[in-house]
């Protein structure tokens, strides 16, 4: 009767990639092998699930698959709740496991459509739509874009080549908040990619497929017994490892063969030069190490290391590229200028062999090429010692001037060797690994990237107030603006020094001025911007300009004023006017200035809708004030990875920018959360690349239009009814805050280790002081995206309502306003992703009976929002234009609801030790003797103060969620 009544459930429980096949229209397209790719992957992984557990365990996440499922077709409540009593009825080792598969088979989801955007890609499927970044494949390529521009758009070709070479991206790696994946494992996933990508390919042997299979195997076992979480919270330092390691594995040879692909671009519409190695197409900052805003973990100290890890790094990879360089230069023709360069080199040098693996004797002097070359690889092994010592000790005994202190001195010998091959005829030998090696020079430097220094405006008060009291003129932070500037300019005017070291120093001063110290004593291009947040007067930018000069900072780094609240983005513009108005800092910014925006805290600050239209008129209002004062405004944005913090597809970003913004010059953050989507694979950082050079290009020579008279109207007054609306429900509602944290992960949020700053600014406080990035995060995780919408409903409510033409009018903005259209295309994306049934479990769980009603409302001003958001776009379904998405969230939606069910109850579980729960008998069996039963993941973290085994399961409840999303904080 037993085994009917098994045989019965295993026919109930039809495998997961069957289910898979059921639930999702198999093929969007002809080149669609998505759910070819899904269901391998997942069929390796139970085959491997089943032999480490038990066919038991493996049923287990079978029947919670189902039930999922069975709730996404029907979205019938009490479906959640069997599944909920499934997963409580767990032991915890096994629900751990349980949660370790869900997040495994997420993260396997989304490898499977990685590859499935390369192959794609290759395929080259003309297909351009607007809500999704990976599916319009042909809008951002540097040749379609080109091409566009000339053909279409009657630019002249030596006019698009002119903007190009002109024009800069600079990309400023961000570490918060960090990755939520750990490095181990993004390394494993890397492996996995590949190994399906060439499953798949042309021309397989039988045995080739065989041992990848063996190898896919292999890496999706590794990968699933990697202990998934951060036990330890990582240093500034560790995160600038990470976000380094990037460079290594596909920056340093990305952006060679990107450079390559313009030339390419370029010849095709009849330009036939290449771009100058020296053109300053890309380049990379970094806030890693830099940025102590609120992180009181980034010392001065941290500030050097990181320096001088990142100078180390960019020389071992220069080294380990000359030996191959000096292989391929192998003529002996060559200029008179560098054969007398090469002889006197020859004569001279008596080079300490030991180091090398090749060329370790003498090179002979009929290989001038591979003398000079010799001589530059010299100095690159002293230059690596030197900041390996200096990273070690403090000290080197390698004399400077044994190394290579400035990128001049770097690229001469190596535009010698490329000269002389010119001039005797191999200029294509010139334009081959030469080329590509003194692009790399030209933009990663010798720094690799150029740190940003990012401190709070009332830092610098503080400091600049200790030296006014120790002069006895004063208490600085009580002055006036106008006293403060004229005191602050005339000292910049003089000469004197203003303190010694007998300055009496709280702990806070001594960092702000060892932190210029630090910028002092470091090589000028080790460095970028100097931010200041919260800046809102012209004495925050001149304090700072004062300080560099007292801590004999040589080459002071450029002052950037940071906007992010509302309000101070709406001041922003007479805060510039002020300071471009004063003739001694005018003459200090030699016509140029960078302003940066911010997107995080200004959506927190008055929800997204307000927050979207406050920062695009700010930036039309600030390049106005620029060009009043003849000065070149570099807009820098700070935009997070998920839509409530800025975030979105790249060229869409750029192209709904306000015309003239972007003016071939651009500065934005790649937030920690997004860099592996960016970078983490060759042909991702290809994309990225393409994306946002096409995009700033194309924005510079066919700039989007410009908003109609009527359309700003309506604009502005939505916005403020939109931030009532929001500011109402967040900060006026007495018992928002006790909701909040009732309803979401908020709280427990802290105990990921995500990033090495505190969720808080201050400890204590309610939304104000909580940081952008858990306020996100938490809403994020219920799938109720609050931050993102609240407040639309309001808007759209009242326009439409005021006059029923309104409703015409937004439809017109919506189909000819790339700024409005990306606006609701985006939050459209997010309500795809949204289901208030998720979130209406977390209320009925973990919320106080008196709040219910509170959650209800905010669910009904959910599907309104949604409803009049459809009316506008005119679609029936969310992402009706999109069937790429929709397919790809379809895919992931069942895996998501299991770990959110699973989320609620153990939060359930934590907040309410009296919760009963009857568990069933332990099912996980660890076939192998050699191994312990699943209770031995339990004993990972014997530090919890909760139950045994809640807070891993927790944890790893939030980074399937998170990883499921594609979106963090």
């Amino acid at each position: 009767m037993a085994s009917t009544s098994n045989s019965n459930k295993m026919q109930k429980l039809a495998s997961i990639d069957a289910q898979l096949r059921l639930l999702v229209p198999s093929k969007v397209s002809e080149d669609d092998k998505l759910v070819e790719y899904d269901a391998l992957l997942l069929d390796r992984f139970l085959d491997i699930l089943q032999d480490l557990h038990g066919e038991d365990l493996k049923e287990t996440v079978q029947e919670c698959y189902e039930l999922s499922a069975e709730y996404e077709g029907k979205n019938d409540p009490k479906k959640l709740e069997e599944l909920g009593n499934v997963l409580t009825s767990l032991d915890p080792g096994d629900s751990i496991v349980v949660a370790k598969a869900f997040s495994h088979m997420l993260n396997l989801a989304n490898l499977a459509e990685e590859v499935q955007i390369a192959y794609r890609r290759r395929i080259k499927l003309k297909k351009g739509d607007f809500v999704d970044e990976n599916s319009a494949t042909t809008e951002s390529d540097i040749e379609e874009t080109l091409k566009r521009l000339v053909v279409d758009l009657n630019k002249s070709p030596e006019e698009v080549f002119d903007a190009l070479k002109n024009q800069t991206v600079d990309l400023v790696f961000t570490a918060h908040p960090t990755q939520s994946v750990r490095r181990s494992l993004l390394q494993k996933h890397g492996r996995i990619r590949n190994c399906l990508a060439q499953l798949y390919g042309k021309d397989i042997s039988p045995d080739d497929k065989q041992e990848l299979d063996e190898a896919l195997q292999r890496e999706i076992q590794a990968a699933f017994r990697t202990d998934e979480i951060r036990r330890t919270q990582p240093t500034p330092q560790d995160e600038m490892r990470a976000g380094m390691s990037y460079f290594h594995e596909t920056i340093w040879k990305g952006v060679p063969k990107f450079l390559r692909r313009v030339d390419t671009a370029l010849k095709n519409i009849g330009i036939n030069e290449r771009v100058p190695y020296n053109a300053p197409l890309i380049q990379f900052s970094s806030w890693m190490g830099g940025d102590r805003d609120g992180n009181p973990r980034v010392t001065p100290e941290v500030t050097r290391d990181v320096c001088l890890l990142a100078r180390l790094m960019a020389a071992n990879l220069y080294y380990s590229q000359i030996e191959d360089l000096m292989f391929e230069l192998s003529m002996w023709r060559c200029s008179d200028e560098l054969r007398v360069r090469a002889e006197e080199l020859h004569r001279s040098s008596r080079r300490d062999a030991k180091h090398y693996i090749e060329f370790w004797k003498q090179v002979p002097p009929n290989e001038p090429y591979r003398v000079i070359l010799g001589d530059v690889r010299d100095k690159l092994y002293q230059t690596r010692e030197r900041s390996r010592q200096m990273l070690s000790h403090g000290i080197s005994d390698i004399p400077v001037e044994a190394t290579f202190t400035n990128i001049e001195q770097f690229l001469e010998p190596l535009e010698l060797c490329y000269r002389s091959l010119c001039s005797c005829g191999d200029q294509p030998i010139a334009d081959g690994s030469l080329l590509d090696f003194l692009r790399q020079v030209s933009t990663f430097g010798l720094s690799l990237v150029r740190l940003d220094i990012r401190q709070e405006s009332d830092r610098h008060t503080d400091v600049i107030d200790a030296i006014t009291k120790y002069l006895e003129i004063g208490s600085y932070r009580e002055w006036s603006e106008e006293q403060k500037q004229e005191w602050l300019l005339s000292e910049l005017r003089g000469k004197r020094p203003l303190f010694g070291l007998d300055l009496p120093k709280t702990e806070e001063i001594a960092d702000v001025l060892d932190t210029f110290h630090v910028i002092a004593e470091l090589p000028a291009d080790s460095f970028g911007a100097y931010i200041i947040s919260m800046a809102t007067t012209p004495s925050d930018v001149l304090a700072v300009e004062l300080l560099q000069r007292e801590c004999h900072v040589k080459q002071p780094l450029r002052v950037v004023p940071l906007f992010e609240k509302l309000a101070d983005l709406e001041a922003a513009p007479a805060a510039l006017a002020r300071l471009f108005s004063i003739d001694w800092y005018r003459n200090r910014i030699n016509g140029k200035q960078e302003v940066m925006i911010g997107y995080s805290d200004s959506g927190k600050d008055a929800g997204r809708f307000s927050a979207a239209w406050q920062l695009y008129k700010a930036q039309e209002e600030l390049i106005k004030v620029a060009k009043q004062f003849g000065v070149k405004l570099t807009m820098f944005h700070g935009r997070g990875g998920t839509v409530g913090r800025g975030g979105g597809p790249t060229h869409l970003a750029i192209l709904s920018q306000p015309p003239e913004t972007i003016h071939g010059s651009l500065r934005v953050t790649v937030q920690g959360e997004v860099i592996e989507k960016s970078f983490g694979e060759e042909h991702l950082c290809f994309r990225t690349l393409q994306r946002f050079t096409a995009a700033t290009l194309e924005h510079g020579m066919h700039p989007p239009v410009s908003p109609k008279p009527e359309w700003r109207a309506l604009m502005d007054e939505m916005a403020v009814v939109a931030t009532e609306e929001y500011r109402s429900i967040v900060f006026k509602e007495p018992r928002f805050v006790e909701y909040f944290r009732l309803a979401t992960p908020e709280l427990e949020y802290g105990r990921m280790n995500i990033g090495s700053r505190p969720s808080k600014r201050k400890p204590s406080g309610g939304i104000e002081s909580l940081r952008a990035i858990p306020w996100i995060f938490a809403w994020t995780q219920t799938r109720f995206h609050l931050p993102v919408w609240l407040g639309f409903r309001a808007a759209f409510k009242h326009a439409i309502q005021k006059d029923i033409k309104n409703l015409h009018m937004l439809r017109q903005m919506y189909n000819e306003w790339p700024f409005f259209r990306v606006t609701i295309d985006l939050v459209e994306m997010v309500f795809a992703k949204g289901d208030p049934g998720i979130a209406a479990l977390y209320d009925n769980l973990l919320v106080s009976q008196e709040l219910w009603s509170f959650g209800e409302r905010l669910r009904t001003n959910y599907e309104e929002t949604k409803n009049l958001l459809l009316q506008i776009a005119g679609h029936k379904d969310l992402l009706e234009g999109d069937p790429y998405l929709k397919q790809r969230l379809r895919l992931r939606d069942s895996y998501i609801t299991t770990l959110n069910v699973c989320q609620a109850y153990t939060l359930k579980r934590i907040r309410d030790p009296s919760y009963d729960v009857k568990f069933r008998p332990h099912i996980s069996k660890e076939i192998m003797e050699s191994n312990k039963s699943a209770d031995e993941l339990v004993k990972l973290n014997p530090t919890s103060e909760y139950a045994p085994g809640l807070e891993d399961t927790l944890i790893l409840t939030m980074k399937g969620i998170a990883a499921g999303l594609q979106n963090t904080g």
